[in-house]
């Protein structure tokens, strides 16, 4: 009797390098492996999408367009190339309007995608429909998607399998057109006992016709258990990687896997354990100077308790390396369960496990609800969707009042395509006003990016950050680099360097002492310094990167105005005056990166 046939994708160019390597991977280093992956038998790909689109943008200096289109014709016509969209969001943190979301499509297609899963953290089936359209429209299957996880607070009413079987119901009753289903657990918390009673659930509901995809991630460490389980329940698919970017916050590797099923009745995709060898052997030569950092190739048990996607952990830790506040990770992660729990248990995966991530970090960095993310406060009004339980009532009302926002109703997508700034033409008069190109592309690229990011990298301001150092992989070898140091209250920037490189001195800052600082700035009154220094400083109250300075030395301010704006983990960080002045001196630049407690500006 013939094996039940698998369909395996490989996500190791796309969720693989997310996970593990925070997506800094230049094309043209592995593109051998991917012609490698060809010669093994793999057909299946996830290759585009996520977090790994504004990367290419971002750290790498290269367009995610033209790598799209170098991997389809690496790989030729017949593969089935899949990308990961986050529903109306499709690439973008917010939101998008309807313009842009058919933007999407219509590119996606251009370059060679052929399937789109399609999920949307927070199960609104509103938010899954209109980019469903749009996919079918422009020619690719459709992979509708609901996205699940193990509640950490015990929370009921979501991530069951009754809730999940609603959410099928909603989908079918609202008739999105669909090629397939797929259960997404980006956190990989999903006990193996859900997970079969899910897919079991769901092959009565649907029939045996639909083909049914699990993904997971092996955070947890319980990824293996949980695709057998779906496997049991009836899956026609899974997701898995190869080594060094498998395992650990990605997903298990093909060869474990191949290893799992070993006197089973499955057949994964008629892979052979030697050819998969050969694969791997060219990725590990491909990626030998690329740095793995030790907490992506780690299985976590705390974090059922703090539900952190697989392919975020490492994004979060390498900023927090990056702007030197490591050390607050574990309390971040900690806090995670609290505000998943109040901000109404939508499921933690981009852009929500970020928006998650955002808040927080802010109740570590600036105390319990002190201060309310934009974004949170927005996910848990209504802007961008319906959570799957009532946020807290108590945290609603500190967000209306601190956004002043109204909660809403209304669909998401709709409000999105009010906004003038989520409209095509406004993204077009951008790049002419730049004198760039005005094409279809590069309006995607300009107003999906934060920060205008796009627009420097269209520009070519854009910095290449690639993480490589050789034989440093797993958190050994080199450790040169820029790194923060505190001792005895003061803050240091050091700069290491390998065998008799010289080493920087940088003057010490004064860190903040306070236990539970403002949520904005912290202002000293203090006799004032020589050369033209105001006696009132503003310091940092968290590691970041100066985005905008909006006033200059010599301008009044009133209490409260904003000076100039921080970036820290991909939020907006306003720098504010605290009492009525004049700008005395502003001591940083735009694009400076600066450490917690440093001084900002000072006034009189």
């Amino acid at each position: 009797m013939a094996k039940k046939y698998i369909d395996v994708m490989d996500t190791t160019f796309r969720d693989g390098f997310q996970s593990v390597l925070g997506g800094r991977v230049l094309v043209d280093d592995y593109l051998p492996a991917v012609e490698a992956a060809k010669k093994a038998g793999i057909t299946h790909f996830e290759f585009a999408g996520g977090a790994n689109f504004q990367t290419s943008f971002y750290y790498l200096q290269e367009n995610a367009f033209d790598t799209m289109s170098k991997f389809r014709e690496v790989v030729g016509e017949g593969a089935n190339l899949q990308a990961v969209s986050r529903g109306i969001n499709t690439l973008a943190f917010e939101p998008n309007s309807k313009e842009f979301v058919e933007l999407f499509a219509k590119l996606f297609a251009k370059h060679g995608t052929t399937t789109v899963r399609n999920f949307d953290a927070l199960n609104d089936v509103n938010n899954l429909a209109y980019p469903a359209q749009m996919i079918k429209k422009h020619g690719m299957d459709h992979e509708v998607t609901i996205t699940i996880m193990d509640a950490p607070a015990g929370c009921k009413e979501a991530h069951g399998v009754l809730f999940y079987e609603n959410k099928i119901r909603e989908i079918l009753d609202a008739g999105i057109e669909f090629d397939s289903v797929c259960f997404k657990d980006s956190t990989g918390t999903s006990n193996p006992s859900k997970i079969y009673q899910t897919i079991s659930m769901a092959r009565k509901l649907l029939g045996d016709s639909v083909h049914l995809r699990f993904h997971t991630h092996e955070t947890a460490g319980v990824a293996v258990a949980s695709y057998i389980a779906a496997l049991e329940a009836g899956a026609n698919g899974i997701d898995l990687a190869v080594s060094p970017v498998s395992g650990g916050t990605s997903q298990p590797d093909i060869l474990t896997m191949l290893h799992a099923i070993k006197g089973t009745d499955y057949n994964l995709s008629d892979l052979k354990f030697d050819k998969v060898l050969k694969y791997q052997s060219v990725l590990k030569e491909c990626l030998d100077e690329y740095r793995i950092p030790l907490e992506s190739i780690q299985v976590s048990p705390l974090i059922n308790l703090s539900p952190m996607p697989g392919s975020a952990l490492v994004i979060n830790t390498e900023m927090m390396k990056e702007e030197g506040n490591y050390d607050k990770f574990d309390k971040v992660a900690a806090e995670m369960k609290n505000v998943v729990s109040k901000g109404g248990f939508a499921t933690s995966a981009t852009p929500v496990s970020q928006i998650y991530w955002q808040q927080a970090y802010s109740n570590v960095m600036f105390g319990e609800w002190k201060k309310i993310t934009p974004s949170y406060g927005k996910l848990i009004l209504g802007y961008y969707g319906k959570t799957p339980v009532e946020a807290d009532l108590e945290i609603v009302k500190l967000a209306a009042k601190e956004l002043d926002l109204e909660p809403t109703t209304k669909p998401a997508i709709e409000l999105a395509s009010l906004e003038e700034e989520k409209s095509l033409e406004y993204w077009k008069n951008k790049l002419e006003e730049e004198g760039l190109e005005v094409s279809d592309e590069n309006i995607y690229i300009a107003g999906i990016c934060e920060h205008d990011k796009g627009i420097e990298f269209l520009k070519g301001n854009s910095p290449l950050k690639v993480r490589k150092g050789k034989n440093n992989n797993c958190g050994e070898g080199n450790m040169a680099g820029n790194y923060t140091v505190v001792v005895d209250g003061k803050t240091y920037s050091v700069q290491v360097a390998e065998g008799s490189g010289d080493v920087q001195i940088v003057a010490p800052v004064e860190a903040t002492t306070q236990s539970t600082p403002a949520p904005q700035t912290q202002t000293q009154a203090t006799p004032a310094p020589s050369g033209g220094k105001g006696s009132i400083e503003i310091h940092s109250q968290t590691p970041g990167n100066v985005w905008k300075i909006l006033k200059q030395p010599g301008d009044s301010v009133a209490e409260g105005e904003v000076i100039m704006i921080l970036e820290a983990m991909k939020m907006e960080i306003d720098i504010a005056a605290s009492q009525a002045g004049k700008i005395a001196t502003i001591d940083v630049e735009v694009n400076d990166a600066v450490a917690d407690g440093q001084l900002l500006a000072t006034m009189e």
